[in-house]
């Protein structure tokens, strides 16, 4: 079977919680504080071997030294299918995805995934090639994320774009050079937001499936949004409209 460590307090924590089969947590020697007792008490509950390791060891075990001291060897991260989570949507006010373009930065997918689920998205879709995909290190930025909402991985994007089209969802393309605001939009319904990739931004032909293509109002010096960022504003400002309603 896959396998895959990965580390931090938060993604440690969901995925204790969570469905993936565990084979053994690492902590560190002299760990104790209240997060960590936490997380060998749910361990225990789920028995689940522990394995005390000096920090060194731990920072070798994750390839980081950003693990907090613990770090889960567990069953590999599984990517859901768009129509299964297509026909498990039925949020009353319509379904809100996210579909990411190219997107080759861990920490931008990591901030991605956390934003989308904390603004309450169906899911995150991502290409299989050209893009970073599910790893410990955006495990790791997404904070425990990754556990709580979705993320499909597809072939092609523009081709799932036109089967987004095809069960009613309204396509919206990020772009700052567009002189269409997103606060122009009514972003109520089944829509779905795509961000394009960091430097590049949307390809071409995904463009070309995009129903709107909207930029986010910069009044200051700088001439584009971190990838992250303009999802995060896209994302709430959908939160917003809907809880008007």
């Amino acid at each position: 079977m896959n396998e895959e460590i990965i580390y931090g307090i938060n993604p440690v924590k969901e995925a204790l919680r969570g469905s993936r089969q565990l084979f053994e947590l690492f902590v560190a020697d002299g760990a104790t504080d209240q997060r960590v007792e936490k997380l060998l008490k749910i361990a225990a509950d789920k028995g689940v071997p522990v394995r005390r390791r000096k920090k060194p060891d731990l920072t070798r075990i994750c390839a980081s030294d950003h693990h907090q001291g613990v770090a889960l060897r567990l069953e590999a991260f599984a990517y859901k299918e768009l129509e299964d989570v297509l026909e498990q949507t039925t949020a009353p006010e319509g379904a809100l995805l996210v579909v990411l373009d190219g997107i080759q930065d861990p920490h931008n997918l990591g901030a991605l995934i956390r934003t989308a689920a904390c603004a309450g998205a169906a899911a995150v879709v991502i290409p299989k090639d050209r893009a970073v995909g599910v790893t410990a290190a955006v495990e790791k930025v997404a904070a425990g994320a990754c556990e709580t909402i979705p993320v499909v991985q597809v072939v092609n994007v523009a081709a799932t774009l036109e089967r987004l089209k095809e069960q009613g969802f309204w396509i919206y393309g990020a772009d700052e050079k567009s002189s269409t605001t997103i606060y122009q939009q009514k972003l109520l319904g089944k829509i779905a937001f795509v961000i394009g990739g960091e430097g590049e931004g949307i390809r071409p032909l995904v463009r070309k499936k995009c129903d709107v293509i909207f930029s986010i109002p910069l009044p200051g010096g700088v001439a584009s949004l971190n990838a992250s960022v303009a999802g995060g504003v896209a994302l709430f400002e959908a939160v917003r409209q809907r809880l008007r309603q």
